[in-house]
């Protein structure tokens, strides 16, 4: 389940979000948006894909900045993706499957689209997911 996002509706694992640029003068210095997405991984899986699905009605989206991370149960991090998407709308990506290293237990999954480098995203809106698979 998504800590960030809506998560409600006929499908709450699905969250929707639009890119947006940081707010106020805070947010401009310091990069806060609501870029980032985290889901709790509530049991172990063996692996985990990620999706992701450009939901914008608007015709020429920009670029999709994209990244992913595990997040693991002991404070650190793997970055599992990290592309520059342009999809139509209604398709996106699949990454994954990602399995956490030996040893390693992953707590969250954590999204992140949008970046201050890349503002012709401003706007345009899209669907995230995460599935882990045993």
């Amino acid at each position: 389940m998504p800590l960030g996002g809506n998560g409600s509706g006929p499908e709450p694992w699905i969250v929707k979000k639009k890119v947006e640029r940081p707010k106020g003068l805070i947010g401009k210095a310091l990069g806060r948006t609501n870029w980032n997405t985290d889901f709790v991984v509530a049991q172990p899986y063996r692996s985990y894909k990620l999706f992701f699905t450009a939901d914008s009605t608007d015709g020429n989206p920009g670029s999709y900045p994209i990244e992913a991370f595990l997040k693991f149960s002991d404070g650190t991090n793997l970055k599992v993706v990290n592309e520059s998407m342009k999809p139509p709308t209604g398709t996106g990506a699949q990454f994954g499957p990602f399995s956490a290293p030996q040893g390693k237990a992953v707590s969250q999954v954590n999204f992140r689209i949008g970046a201050n480098k890349d503002p012709g995203a401003t706007g345009f809106s899209y669907r995230i997911s995460v599935q882990g698979c045993n």
